[in-house]
């Protein structure tokens, strides 16, 4: 069995920047991957979130008659729960943005650490111009338009109803 020196690699002593950097560039995979995990889990929160409030609007608009709601009272309940959805639907988004802006920095500092300790253009930067590849885009769009759904429905379709 041969004895491999830790200390030196490709017949060069390994200094405690190099160990430096492989600590950062291990710390900015693990934070990407993060990242990534967590905008199923902010869409998780909305999706949930969002189900309990169109479960309670229209618990609304099915009982409040039988309860003895006036209608402007269900009306307004409806539409505070539509609020509050866009309100959680909002957050959401912000969540995931500030997220692709982490994780196009981090991607960034991967790029300039591959660049210095293994070779120019290793790996390539990010580019903006193609969110449209990217999951969250999509995610993002999905959020908004359950929104603009939401609120087309409770207006042209309940609220009308309420009398």
């Amino acid at each position: 069995m041969a004895f491999v020196d830790l200390n030196r690699e490709n017949g060069r002593d390994i200094t405690i920047a190099d160990s430096l950097a492989y600590e950062r560039y291990k710390f900015i995979l693990q934070q990407i991957h993060a990242l990534n995990e967590n905008v199923y889990r902010f869409l998780a929160i909305y999706q949930s979130l969002t189900t309990v409030l169109a479960g309670a609007g229209l618990s609304i608009f099915v009982g409040y008659r039988k309860w003895g709601v006036q209608p402007d009272v269900a009306r307004t309940g409806l539409l505070a729960a539509v609020a509050l959805a866009t309100l959680i639907a909002l957050f959401a988004v912000l969540l995931i943005v500030v997220g692709i802006l982490s994780w196009v920095d981090y991607r960034r500092e991967e790029c300039e650490l591959a660049d210095q300790f293994v070779r120019p253009g290793f790996r390539k930067p990010p580019k903006v111009a193609n969110f449209f590849r990217w999951y969250e885009t999509y995610i993002i769009a999905f959020i908004l338009a359950s929104v603009v759904f939401l609120w087309i429905s409770v207006i042209v379709i309940f609220l009308p109803k309420i009398e």
